[in-house]
């Protein structure tokens, strides 16, 4: 200690008659008494809030005879910051400033007693603290201002926080802040092989030095248990293995399983033992099963029924299903080859769940092969074939009906000046093998008995030798053993000018030129094609056909999508999927948009015999191009080919006079994202799962037709006044291949995509699948439950892409029940394989409208959530500069002008607004007040954040930006 004036070092003794050391000054007598006392030099040691606790006595002024008014009973400390130990004598000066006065300390008790051993003090402890201090170090100086006191000890420190393992993260050594309600951050790491889950794990050292507010928390990660409270996560040994993160202690690998090393997140299946993609890791692995027993077929005519026996062994599996595969025997074709899609199964052919099954439509007097195999859910990853038992059977003779019936529909496949290629379908009710059909043709503006007749084997032929620009009938029959069926109507179509031939080749001419090398290569393809098609045609002699049109599945027909770009004139399609409409039925009324081509308008239709109805009319613009024109009919001729009470329905075009219109009917609510937005909070939970039945079933209908609509998210579906949603916008979508495990349809390269609703292996290999669609399915749930929010919010694309790949999956919104999260997150698998079919998320959202009460549990706080770091009683506006900026980014955009009008203005204000507040700035929606008031009443700071490497500028106008 360094002293000035009258502080005198001297023994003393305390309360308990102890020799103590003390700082004394006791000058009551004189007045203007200015005494002092400092401390060496205190290194700070990188604290921020210095705590000092003194010990000291002061004599009661009263106990002093005839003191003086000036007399006092306290003294001041003081600090003095500086970088290094410079102070002397007269450096710092001995007053207040440069001192920063901490405090006047005032005693609790003061002495008065005196004996003849000396004075008797009463020993006072008070602390004080000051802060924020950055200097290397400080002083400290007590200053007397005319007491009786004595300065007995000091005791300078710091808080800190010590070194913890907690929640299973390692936490270091903390200081305390810089004032006594601070609370710092300390990042925890978590123990080895543990890993963090939700948020970031945290602790927060309060100014006493103790932790607080844990945040987030770490577990073992799969492969490791935690043991010792916590604090270390151990692998898992030989014989146990836990198959994912968690709390949850190593499980013992189930029967026929094994581990191969310690820390296994999975058992591995014995030799022929297998587990599905389905199966827990915690269940046994199960095998295939035997072949079905007692197998009892009894024919009727040429129908057939089939009955048998479960297996004796079903593999240890309760999913046993059955699959029924028909040969044809005999019949002069050498062996016994599969049967056609004409023979009908009822209830189907495979998956079998019942252990019979009726089969009919077969050939008469034709000799069958029935294999009956047995599977499960791991004869799909078994090397073996599944176990079967067979039966052979021969038909009787056919009653009625032994000829084809009719063939339903022709196309046209291309055409030239002098010839025209079709194809068409197969009859409904072949009757037997189709040995080849016969083509009947002739000049429209020629008598009918001047027809020509051509055959074929396959359902295609191309007619030759006609005249250029001439309009042809044409029909067609199938033949069988029994004979002719009947022809099919009438179809007429036409040859090209030489004019159009000439503007066609002309318009080719560059694509041709362009190809030649890739042409070389075809030729050679085409060559050894044709060496393999003759060689397999000589193995299997009977004959095959395509059909574009229908496909046979489980006994009944379903119509498949053709995509009108297959068509060699798009005019055709247009002519075939698109009722034509005379301009005069149509009445424009008013411009409600604007589209890609031209204008959208609404208007009303008059079709004769009908009453007048409400419509919604595309129209191409003046001076469009023929590509413009076949590109804007495009739509209308996949629209055609939709019947669906949650697709867009389309009414007809007009083709034949201008404008060029494209007609539909008229959905009152416009597109789905925008309304929701303008209702926002306005539908109860089972309105809005209504919505996404019916967008999922229009879904559900468009996959059952092989139809990928790589563009689905809600501002491409439409609502009506009854709130009905439709699925609309098929722009970008194309036909999905048949007879592919695996269909895919591969996007031109460079073509725009719309990143945020899209799934990774479109955006990265330019794959769509239904699969796809599942996943954009999933985005637009999202968007109705959050009322038309922006998915991702302002995240650039590349933000959104690099998260999805890390991961990152969308939060659930408010109020989001959980099932309907989880539903998002299966939507949203990685694996594309994984993803529900759209049959099962129809089924899920019947379920939940079924039970109401699956939609009451709500998702809690995700990893993508900020959550509050205290409890706060304002709100944290920080992120905001001001606010309007605080409006927009909580989608109330459209409510600054009536808060300013209103003068709420300032965060202050608007911090401390009511219910009759919000009311009174004319904010009437019930949704839009409970998302301000959720925003006032948590730290809101705008949409969750993911690594933002830099600012960025949304366009929320382009989807594909």
């Amino acid at each position: 200690m360094l002293s000035d004036s009258l502080f005198n070092w001297i023994f003393g003794y305390d309360e308990n008659m102890n020799t103590i050391r003390t700082y004394q000054v006791c000058n009551v007598f004189d007045n203007n008494q200015n005494n002092w006392v400092r401390t060496k030099y205190i290194s700070r040691r990188g604290a921020q809030r210095i705590h000092v606790e003194m010990k000291f006595s002061v004599r009661d002024c009263s106990s002093i005879p005839s003191v003086p008014g000036s007399c006092k009973e306290t003294f001041n400390l003081y600090y003095y910051e500086t970088d290094s130990d410079t102070a002397n004598k007269v450096s710092p000066a001995w007053m207040e400033n440069p001192w920063i006065k901490v405090d006047t300390i005032a005693a609790d008790e003061s002495f008065s007693q005196v004996d003849l051993g000396g004075r008797v003090m009463k020993i006072n402890t008070e602390v004080r603290s000051f802060g924020p201090v950055s200097r290397q170090g400080f002083y400290l100086a007590f200053q007397d201002y005319g007491g009786c006191m004595s300065l007995i000890a000091v005791r300078v420190f710091y808080r800190k926080c010590p070194r913890v393992v907690l929640n299973g993260a390692v936490f270091p050594e903390t200081l305390s802040g810089a004032e006594s309600t601070s609370l710092v951050a300390a990042r925890g790491v978590c123990v080895p092989n543990g890993e963090e889950v939700d948020v970031p794990i945290k602790l927060y050292c309060n100014g006493d030095g103790e932790w607080m507010v844990p945040i987030g928390r770490c577990m073992c990660k799969a492969g490791h248990e935690a043991v010792e409270n916590g604090t270390v996560c151990r692998a898992c040994g030989s014989g146990f293995f836990k198959s994912s993160q968690g709390d949850h202690l190593c499980l013992q690998c189930p029967i026929n399983s094994r581990t191969t090393n310690e820390g296994a997140t999975n058992c591995v299946c014995r030799n022929s033992y297998y587990r599905s993609d389905s199966d827990p890791p915690q269940i046994p692995c199960t095998t295939i099963p035997s072949a079905p027993q007692s197998v009892i077929s009894i024919v009727n005519e040429t129908s057939l029924r089939l009955e048998w026996s479960m297996p004796r062994d079903g593999g240890g599996r309760e999913d046993v299903v059955y699959n029924i595969i028909c040969k044809s025997c005999g019949g002069g074709r050498g062996g016994c080859t599969r049967c056609g899609d004409n023979v009908q199964f009822i209830p189907r052919q495979l998956g079998l769940t019942e252990t019979s099954v009726h089969i009919s439509d077969l050939l008469a007097h034709t000799q069958y092969t029935f294999e009956i195999q047995a599977v499960n859910g791991v004869s799909d990853q078994s090397p073996y074939s599944p176990h079967y038992s067979s039966v052979n059977i021969t038909t009787n003779q056919a009653g009625k009906g032994d000829t084809p019936s009719a063939v339903l529909i022709m196309h046209q496949v291309s055409r030239t000046p002098d010839s025209i290629t079709l194809s068409w379908s197969q009859p409904d009710q072949p009757n037997g093998l189709i040995l080849d059909y016969e083509l009947q043709y002739y000049d429209k503006s020629m008598a009918e008995w001047n027809s020509s007749v051509v055959r074929s084997q396959t359902n295609t032929a191309v007619i030759r030798g006609l005249k250029p620009g001439a309009i042809y009938v044409f029909q067609v029959r199938a033949r069988t053993v029994a004979g002719f069926g009947r022809f099919s109507g009438k179809m007429y179509f036409q040859t090209m000018t030489e004019e159009e031939y000439k503007s066609s080749f002309q318009e080719k001419l560059p694509l041709i030129i362009g190809s030649a090398a890739a042409g070389v290569v075809f030729i050679i393809a085409v060559v050894v094609l044709v060496f393999v098609c003759n060689r397999r045609s000589s193995e299997r002699t009977e004959s095959e056909y395509t059909d574009k049109v229908q496909h046979y599945t489980s006994g009944h027909r379903m119509k498949i999508y053709i995509d009108p770009f297959t068509y060699e004139d798009p005019n055709e399609a247009v002519r075939e999927f698109a009722k034509e409409i005379d301009t005069s039925c149509v009445k424009i009324e008013q411009v409600i948009g604007a589209g890609e081509f031209g204008e959208v308008c609404s208007g009303n239709l008059r079709l004769p015999g009908k009453r007048e109805i409400l419509v919604a009319i595309k129209t191409l613009k003046v001076g469009y191009t023929e590509r413009q024109r076949r590109d804007f009919l495009s739509e209308a001729s996949i629209m055609g080919q939709f019947d669906h009470p949650n697709i867009i329905h389309l009414e007809g075009v007009v083709t034949k006079s201008a404008p060029v219109m494209i007609i539909t009917e008229f959905m009152e609510n416009g597109s789905l994202d925008s309304f929701l937005r303008q209702n926002d909070g306005q539908f109860t939970v089972i309105q809005l799962v209504g919505m996404l039945r019916g967008i999922a079933a229009g879904m559900k209908y468009l996959n059952d037709m092989n139809y990928v609509h790589r563009d689905l998210a809600a501002r491409n579906i439409l609502v009506n006044s009854n709130l009905v949603c439709k699925v609309s916008d098929f722009g970008l979508s194309r036909f999905l291949e048949e007879d592919t495990s695996d269909p895919t349809y591969t996007s031109a390269l460079g073509g725009k995509i719309p990143i945020r609703w899209t799934a990774p292996e479109a955006i990265q290999y330019r794959k769509f699948t239904s699969s796809s669609d599942g996943w954009s399915y999933g985005i637009v749930m999202w968007e109705v439950m959050s009322y038309g929010e922006r998915p991702y919010w302002d995240m650039s694309n590349q933000d959104v892409i690099n998260a999805i790949e890390q991961d990152y999956r969308l939060p659930p919104p408010m109020d989001c029940p959980s099932a309907l999260h989880q539903l998002m997150l299966d939507c949203w698998q990685k694996d594309r394989n994984n993803r529900p079919k759209f049959s099962q998320i129809v089924n899920n959202l019947d379920k939940m409208i079924r039970n109401p009460n699956s939609l009451k549990a709500m998702t809690p706080l995700s990893s993508s959530v900020h959550l509050p770091l205290l409890d706060r009683s304002t709100p944290d506006f920080s992120s905001f500069s001001t606010v309007d900026e605080w409006l927009d980014a909580i989608r109330m955009g459209q409510y600054k002008e009536n808060f300013a009008n209103e003068e709420f203005t300032s965060f202050d204000v608007v911090s401390q607004m009511t219910t009759e507040d919000i009311l009174r700035v004319g904010v009437t929606l019930a949704g839009h007040q409970k998302k301000i008031l959720n925003s006032l009443t948590s730290d809101y700071t705008g949409p969750p954040a993911w690594s933002p490497c830099q600012t960025v500028t949304p366009t929320p106008s382009d989807p594909f930006l």
